[in-house]
């Protein structure tokens, strides 16, 4: 996956979006990118950018506002960037005022130089209930009491639910967005409106990227570990720790071999049709035969490893000290049952 790491933000300008009014309330001038605002905005869309459940998409074939406009901008044919941020605030008011769930936000949106190129970026700020106090005169006394703020922006601290980073497209590249559009969750999945930000205002379709098949393809390992050898840790230790060496050591896992591998040796001798199982499981959950790995999501999420035992203890290990035998040692009982040994303790303190 095509990781950012570095953000300038030249322009940006914010516009309120209250679906209980008739119209949106549209920004005539750019924000000043002082100090504080400048890092408001920054630390919002490096949050967004680093969100695990940031995706890849492409705009759709049939005709897209939206893409027409931030293209004219990205490809300097228009650039009156302060029209481009008023129709974005538009399109997407039309799509909220036709939805009483969509909630009312403030909308941000940000012309962006990164290391991958220049962007569009669009905040959907939803309001989040702040407080503050209120001071009052009473028969020429103080009082002082607390009130709510319904309109309150989410601090740089809090994570924002729907974003888009949009680059100039083109044919030869895989992906024209990064999408983030975290779904509350319902009882009705098919709840109208869902994915509004995603089909109706951006008019784009996500495709899986190498970290998503990193991720899918790790979890299905894992649920084919505790479906399969919930009861024999040493099975359930062999597997995991042959996956993880996987993703370290190549750039694409092949499902069929990697089955061929894992169960070949004599601890599986007895479950002749566990090559297969293993194969048929994994590709039931939508995993490709041949996964391309994400080097530096793997090298992220391995650099711990966190074990629950028995469903009593929670221990958290270094990658490093889980592989050092003086630190750290798996001793097999021959029963299914395994030993885990921590070694050479000097210091400890309780949380």
């Amino acid at each position: 996956m095509d990781y950012i790491n570095d953000i300038n933000i030249t322009e940006a300008v914010i516009h309120i979006l209250d679906s209980n009014g008739e119209d949106p309330v549209l920004n005539e001038y750019n924000l000043q990118l002082d100090e504080d605002t400048y890092k408001f905005l920054f630390k919002h869309m490096e949050k967004c950018l680093k969100d695990e459940e940031l995706k890849y998409a492409k705009f759709n074939t049939e005709r897209n506002i939206v893409k027409e406009i931030v293209q004219d901008y990205l490809n300097g044919i228009d650039d009156a960037f302060i029209q481009l941020s008023k129709e974005l605030a538009r399109q997407l008011f039309l799509i909220m005022k036709g939805n009483v769930n969509i909630p009312s936000c403030d909308l941000v949106v940000a012309s962006i130089i990164t290391d991958q190129g220049p962007m569009i970026a669009i905040l959907k700020m939803d309001y989040v209930k702040n407080f503050t106090h209120e001071v009052e005169f009473v028969e020429n006394k103080i009082g002082i009491g607390i009130v709510p703020q319904a309109a309150g922006l989410p601090a740089s601290n809090q994570k924002i639910q729907k974003a888009a980073f949009i680059r100039p497209v083109r044919e030869e590249d895989g992906y024209s967005l990064m999408i983030l559009d975290k779904q509350k969750k319902s009882r009705d999945e098919e709840d109208y409106g869902t994915n509004y930000f995603v089909n109706s205002f951006l008019g784009c379709s996500i495709i899986t990227n190498e970290r998503d098949m990193t991720k899918n393809f790790l979890k299905a390992t894992e649920n084919f570990a505790r479906k399969n050898y919930s009861n024999d840790a040493v099975k359930a230790e062999s597997l995991r720790t042959a996956v993880k060496s996987k993703l370290k050591d190549e750039d694409t896992v092949n499902i069929e071999q990697l089955s061929e591998e894992l169960f070949k040796g004599e601890l599986f001798q007895g479950e002749p049709h566990a090559k297969e199982d293993f194969k048929t499981f994994v590709m039931d959950q939508g995993i490709n035969e041949n996964v391309a790995i994400d080097k530096t999501w793997v090298e992220k999420k391995l650099k711990r490893v966190r074990l629950k035992i028995d469903k009593e203890i929670d221990l958290y290990i270094d990658e490093e000290a889980y592989h050092d035998e003086s630190k750290f040692e798996i001793q097999r009982n021959g029963d299914g049952s395994i030993n885990l040994i921590i070694k050479h303790v000097i210091n400890y303190i309780e949380k």
